[in-house]
């Protein structure tokens, strides 16, 4: 195994584990959110829409991560940087969400890209578990 090849599997390995703790936890909190956080108090239907689009976000970028991750498993197939990642580009430029510009993007450009869903990630899922935690007062200081 090459250096290339240990990089992106260990690339794919971590955007792997964060997409799916991020969306596991978005789907628990969009699970015990209903039975747990009641419609009474002050809290209006408003709340309750920012809940959902706030767990639905995170598990969005959830499974763009994954995907991201799958695409890093099959660069990290190939022997060379340069050919594994334009496999990536080719398998993106087949499945039509990228266009074929001849660029082929380095390996810190492609992680960054992945460090900007991450955080996007996090930050989404940051605000869904506060409105919770609001909806969650409100129902016990509520009663």
């Amino acid at each position: 195994m090459t250096a290339w090849s240990s990089m992106a599997e260990g690339a794919g390995r971590r955007l792997r584990r964060n997409g799916l703790t991020g969306g596991l936890i978005a789907l628990l909190v969009l699970a015990l959110a209903p039975p747990t956080a009641g419609a009474e108090g002050f809290a209006g239907p408003l709340a309750w829409w920012l809940l959902l689009a706030f767990c639905l976000l995170p598990l969005v970028f959830s499974v763009h991560l994954l995907f991201d991750a799958a695409l890093f498993r099959l660069g990290a197939s190939y022997g060379e940087e340069a050919t594994g990642l334009a496999a990536v580009d080719d398998v993106l430029a087949r499945m039509g969400l990228r266009a074929r510009d001849g660029v082929v993007r380095t390996m810190p450009e492609r992680l960054a890209g992945c460090r900007r869903l991450l955080w996007l990630q996090r930050v989404s899922l940051a605000i869904g578990v506060m409105l919770y935690a609001v909806l969650l007062l409100d129902a016990v200081v509520g009663t």
